[in-house]
């Protein structure tokens, strides 16, 4: 069975909900829909996020940038404006070279462009992603890490504005120094002898097998996997 409908979540200003942490002890279920319709929208699809619940109530959009070296995403509160110099640009998210390492900022100073003494104007990390696929053709699930800032006393997000790239939610995973910093990882599947494949329970959120299906927890998340059953599992395919 499907589970429960989250509480009811105000939202008076999207773009203020968007960038506040979730309330305390509330989930916040949202739903991300693809747009590939359009002549250019294959290779650049747009990306609307809403909030999932009665009313369905629009948050964020994103799209890919063109003339990018690598993966490079403008994020915008906006539907229907997805540049750089609109009023409703939320921020970028932007990866390595190798497609392996994503880092999502907010709408601050590059600090490579912005002036040197003013940090509280430098651009934020929200949120960064390592991304482990089988690239050498192993069998089994990718693996993904996220990194993101702690709460403060104050149940506010701690700010991480790193001056250069010596710092940054990357580089302080890479050195496991992850003070006021929160790591998650995506829950391994389990190995399904009758259908051959790894198998987690979405709890029938997951209408199709794809190797793109995830889900993100905390390591003191002491849930077990579980036993899929039908209409409640995702397939992870072969890279």
């Amino acid at each position: 069975e499907e589970r429960p409908a989250s509480p009811p979540v105000e939202v008076d200003d999207p773009r203020e909900f968007v960038l506040r942490p979730a309330p305390q002890g509330r989930t916040v279920r949202c739903r991300l829909t693809r747009d590939k319709k359009g002549m250019d929208r294959g290779m650049y699809p747009s990306y609307f996020l809403h909030l999932d619940c009665e009313r369905k109530v629009f948050l964020l959009a994103g799209r890919k940038r063109k003339r990018s070296k690598t993966a490079n995403y403008l994020i915008s509160s906006d539907p229907t404006n997805l540049s750089r110099g609109g009023d409703n640009f939320i921020g970028k998210l932007r990866s390595n070279l190798l497609g392996n390492r994503f880092t999502v900022f907010d709408a601050g100073q590059n600090p490579q462009r912005g002036p040197g003494g003013d940090v509280g104007s430098l651009r934020q990390e929200l949120a960064a992603v390592i991304y482990e696929t089988n690239v050498l053709g192993f069998r089994g699930p990718r693996r993904m890490t996220v990194i993101i800032p702690g709460m403060n006393a104050d149940n506010e997000r701690v700010p991480i504005r790193p001056r250069n790239a010596s710092d940054g939610l990357l580089v302080r995973w890479q050195n496991k120094t992850l003070e006021s910093l929160i790591e998650l990882h995506n829950k391994p599947p389990v190995w399904n002898e009758d259908s051959g494949s790894y198998t987690l329970n979405f709890q029938g959120r997951v209408t199709q097998a794809s190797v793109k299906n995830f889900q993100i927890v905390h390591a003191d998340d002491r849930e077990s996997p579980g036993i899929p059953g039908p209409g409640m599992s995702s397939r992870w395919l072969e890279n």
